[in-house]
């Protein structure tokens, strides 16, 4: 791979977001011919297909995939290099899946204004495995499961106890806790799970006690809904019973299922220069 350069993975990235050419040129402020030149020359210089074209639509091929992945982060870096330099104080964007600190949260957000007033936090919702890390559109992130990629340093912070999720009718809700084989004691409610960053598993349960059916859901909002229709049952963390209240669900404790672990991620190198100063301030939180 010879001279590429951010020209290259900028117009990838646009691309990959508005999947059309002439919509990825808009949005570059560009020709459509120009970009397509621009890609083209991309595909020559790393020597593989990363665009599969058709007439109304593009999608990227797997190579396309990695490294447009690889490309985000690179931007992330140079944007927050470049805000470094200029003295630029653009918000620190917190990552999280389901939940940040649950009660601690607050906390946290109410200390850094205190220390940075200067330094706000964007803290959005991301529904992949890193909370955004990967795809450089969060700085750190707070996650439940932790991160295989191998560019993204994370920390054991605390461990969370677990939680049943379950429609406010159901014969358990108003227990002051139950057990694992209670909740798939007789046929019922499916297991309710988001794949990418559920901390929920039909493992928890030993083999004949495991819940007959499961169905995925994309985020904990769509989890959630289809708990409070009687579509299924839930277990997640502590954290995310703190931070998600709902009308319909009811949040009661699990005691003999393993704990979940909360870890403090960051890229190896790091997209904001505050960076260590937000996880030396999580860390204080969490500590006391």
């Amino acid at each position: 791979m010879d001279d590429v350069e951010l020209r290259h993975l900028r117009a990838l990235d646009a691309v990959a977001k508005a999947g059309t050419v002439t919509a990825a040129a808009a949005r570059l402020h560009m020709t459509q011919p120009a970009l397509s030149r621009t890609l083209a020359q991309l595909e020559a210089r790393v020597g593989v297909r990363l665009v599969d074209r058709s007439p109304r639509h593009l999608a990227l091929t797997p190579a396309g995939t990695i490294l447009l992945g690889h490309g985000r982060a690179i931007l992330a870096h140079l944007d927050a290099a470049l805000a470094d330099v200029r003295t630029v104080s653009r918000p620190l964007r917190v990552g999280y899946t389901c939940a940040v600190l649950g009660r601690q949260t607050v906390p946290l957000l109410r200390s850094w204004r205190r220390a940075h007033p200067r330094i706000p936090l964007d803290v959005v919702r991301q529904d992949n495995a890193t909370a955004g890390l990967a795809t450089g559109d969060t700085d750190v992130a707070v996650l439940r499961t932790a991160p295989a990629d191998p560019r993204i340093r994370a920390e054991a912070l605390y461990t969370e106890d677990r939680v049943a999720a379950l429609p406010d009718d159901h014969p358990l809700a108003n227990r002051d806790g139950v057990l694992l084989a209670e909740l798939t004691a007789r046929p019922g409610l499916p297991l309710a799970l988001w794949p990418d960053t559920g901390t929920a598993s039909p493992d928890l349960w030993p083999p004949e006690r495991r819940p007959a059916r499961t169905i995925e859901v994309g985020n904990v909002d769509e989890w959630l809904n289809l708990i409070a229709a009687g579509g299924a049952f839930g277990l997640g963390a502590a954290g995310t019973a703190e931070s998600h209240g709902h009308p319909g669900v009811r949040f009661v404790p699990v005691s003999d299922a393993p704990v979940t672990t909360v870890y403090l991620a960051h890229p190896a190198h790091p997209t904001h220069p505050r960076t260590e100063d937000f996880l030396a301030r999580v860390r204080e939180v969490v500590s006391g």
